[in-house]
């Protein structure tokens, strides 16, 4: 099968196709023709090998892994001897983030225990744009707890991948919503349910007067002190992003009961319940680009950027790749 590869850390250029070994199914595993990808944070992360620290597991001096790509959808094409969920021909999604990525090919193994059927409502390209942004939002809005109806919940980024399924998430638990944004995306934010925005250009919401019971930092540009003055009594906050080094570990060595960094491990089940928010119309998808597969690099280069408003999805062609012009 053609896989895109990439045998050194470095930039996007870095990346290259190749033939590969098609993967067998393990016992417990289903080999999905995938059809969709999603491009996330995590992979321009590993493609660079960044933070440093972060390449005792990812490989020291090269990568371990030479196929990126966590968020897949497609078709069941096998299944393992142990497999009685799922049957070849069954559309399903899935993540591979804690199974050694390898999303960007033709074809993945993937554990039962990350995969679920696909959204009948969604294309593959908009599942593919579910499992990781979702699954992040949906776990850091509920590290704390259950969301109530009526509480106070900030989206600090809520436009970006995880925060544009962040504000639906909460709007659905009954949550009275503000989101954090830029002039541009203010209407976009209103869109997806929320009932309060916050044009970060000309107001902070840390001074501005309102205080919250939860807040999903998906940026990670405020400090544990920022975040804990904008909490209401007994309120919580999650980070799942962060801007840089210093961010990180203030999180890590300030935060405590009330300000946690969460990182996000998708299983069936938060799949299974994103699949019934879906199909009752309360999530959806927001896509901001589309690329074909051969145009992976360029996706990736695009979500560095950092303005990606969504998700940046990836269509990967029915047929053989052979036709594909590299």
């Amino acid at each position: 099968m053609k896989a895109f590869i990439y045998e050194k850390y470095g930039p996007p250029e870095t990346l290259r196709i190749a033939e590969v070994d098609k993967p067998a199914p393990n016992t417990d595993e289903v080999l999905v023709k995938v059809l969709a990808a999603s491009v996330n944070a995590a992979d321009w992360h590993v493609l660079r090998g960044k933070p440093l620290f972060s390449r005792a597991t990812l490989g020291l001096l090269r990568p371990k892994h030479q196929i990126l790509g966590v968020d897949i959808a497609g078709q069941v094409a096998a299944v393992g001897s142990g497999v009685t969920r799922f049957q070849p021909g069954d559309d399903v999604y899935a993540n591979l983030l804690d199974h050694g990525y390898g999303g960007f090919a033709e074809y993945a193994s993937v554990p039962v225990d990350v995969l679920s059927l696909k959204p009948a409502s969604l294309s593959f390209e908009e599942a593919a744009a579910v499992p990781m942004a979702a699954v992040t939002a949906l776990q850091g809005l509920r590290h704390h707890g259950d969301l109530h109806p009526g509480q106070q919940v900030l989206i600090n980024g809520a436009t970006g991948g995880v925060g544009s399924f962040a504000v639906q998430i909460a709007k659905a638990s009954g949550a009275e919503v503000t989101a954090v944004a830029s002039t541009p995306n203010l209407d976009l934010v209103r869109s997806l349910g929320a009932d309060h925005v916050v044009d970060y250009t000309t107001t902070d919401f840390v001074g501005g007067g309102r205080r919250y019971d939860r807040i999903l930092d998906t940026v990670g540009n405020r400090s544990v002190r920022d975040l804990r003055r904008a909490l209401a009594a007994g309120g919580k906050a999650a980070v799942t992003g962060f801007t840089s080094m210093r961010r990180l570990l203030g999180v890590s060595l300030r935060g405590g009961n009330d300000v946690a960094q969460v990182q996000a491990h998708v299983t069936t089940e938060d799949l299974g319940l994103l699949s019934q928010l879906i199909e009752a119309g309360k999530v959806r998808p927001q896509i901001d680009r589309r690329y074909p597969f051969a145009e992976i690099p360029a996706a990736i280069a695009y979500l560095e950027q950092g303005h990606a408003r969504g998700k940046v999805v990836v269509s990967v062609p029915r047929g053989t790749l052979e036709t594909v012009p590299w």
